[in-house]
């Protein structure tokens, strides 16, 4: 018990930090009462406003603030994960963005174009976009294993492509939506509706099936990782190449074999966002999750839990964030907030130190 707590330390005790000293800022810049005010309205954005709930009896209260934090998670968790999958084999995989973006639009036109029952027709759209970011990873890999091209290289340049490619060129080219009438559409077709992720609730909260399939997904690489003998050997892999190679791994496989599951991971997350909130590919996809992604894969230290717990706090604060702009606060902040985290999670060694000060190991007792 007392390893897991100190394990949590170099992550936790960063994102405190990084909360404390953004509410501190604000103190300096608009006083007290302002950083008070600002920091409740983005926690009762993140979590709901339950005193209003209790006093109201209002579900939505609660269960909006909520649906928007954990759509957002669901998004941070996959690309997290995807990053995360490359990290444990000795990858450091800078194009989930580039995934993410072709996924998108692989399940934009399948939940479009196609015509399926919903039983059929949204599994079809989840593994287009996995298919579709699995290959868009391909390529880094081979260059990788074949002509040893540095990943982050090739993934960054790789993200450019796809960017450049769906958004300055499919999305308002060949793929543009059809007009209706004189109103000109931007972005894709509507997607169907037998395509669209089924929401979790009622009374107007859009958490959708997204953060069941991210959750159920990170269960997934935490176990693969932690309780199966190939697991084993894919870390083995990202600890020691050699030592890998003489125990029989082939490393060149492991290398193809992860990057197409980050790339996968990358596309459903695609696929989370088109089809549970944006129901087509916009005209752009505004945020960057990939990019983000990076950081919540550092802030939970390449754990799969870890990245969960990671993704799940600051989709909620960004959920939350739009509220701050009430106060003279940014909207932003909130990344503002992840990146003091990460700039933090760099003294790792300090919180380890500090982690084994706080939770020492027992005693043996002699009797």
């Amino acid at each position: 018990m007392r390893e897991r707590l100190r394990a949590m330390v170099p992550s936790v005790v960063p994102i405190v930090l990084s909360l404390v000293g953004c509410f501190l800022a604000v103190v300096v810049l608009r006083g007290w009462s302002v950083a008070f005010d600002a920091f409740g309205a983005m926690f009762a954005g993140a979590f709901g406003d339950w005193p209003k709930f209790v006093d109201q009896g209002n579900a939505g209260l609660v269960l909006r603030p909520l649906g928007e934090a954990g759509n957002k998670a669901a998004i941070l968790t996959l690309t997290g994960l995807s990053v995360a999958v490359a990290f444990r084999v000795g990858l450091f995989n800078i194009g989930a963005q580039g995934q993410l973006t072709v996924g998108a639009l692989a399940a934009a036109v399948v939940g479009a174009k196609v015509d399926l029952p919903a039983v059929v027709h949204l599994p079809l759209c989840l593994l287009a976009a996995a298919v579709a970011g699995a290959g868009w990873a391909a390529l880094p890999a081979v260059l990788k294993t074949t002509r040893g091209v540095h990943e982050v290289i090739s993934t960054i340049m790789m993200n450019w492509i796809a960017v450049s490619l769906v958004e300055n060129w499919l999305v308002v080219g060949p793929l543009k939506a059809s007009a209706s009438g004189v109103n000109s559409i931007s972005g894709t077709d509507q997607i169907a509706a037998s395509a669209e992720l089924p929401r979790l609730f009622e009374g107007g909260s859009r958490l959708n099936a997204g953060l069941v399939l991210a959750v159920l997904a990170a269960l997934v690489v935490w176990a693969f990782f932690g309780r199966l003998t190939r697991g084993f050997g894919w870390r083995v892999v990202g600890l020691n190449p050699e030592a890998a190679r003489a125990a029989g791994v082939e490393v060149g496989q492991v290398v193809v074999q992860a990057m197409l599951v980050a790339g996968a991971l990358a596309g459903v997350a695609g696929a989370v966002l088109v089809l549970g909130t944006e129901q087509k590919y916009p005209t752009t996809l505004g945020a960057p999750y990939g990019f983000d992604g990076i950081a919540m894969a550092l802030l939970g230290q390449g754990d799969a839990l870890g990245v969960l717990v990671t993704s799940l706090v600051f989709g909620a604060l960004r959920a939350g964030g739009t509220r701050l702009q009430l106060f003279g606060v940014h909207k932003s902040f909130p990344e503002l907030i992840q990146g003091f985290a990460l700039l933090l999670v760099a003294a790792r060694l300090v919180w380890e130190r500090l982690a084994r000060r706080l939770l020492p190991d027992r005693e043996p007792k002699h009797g």
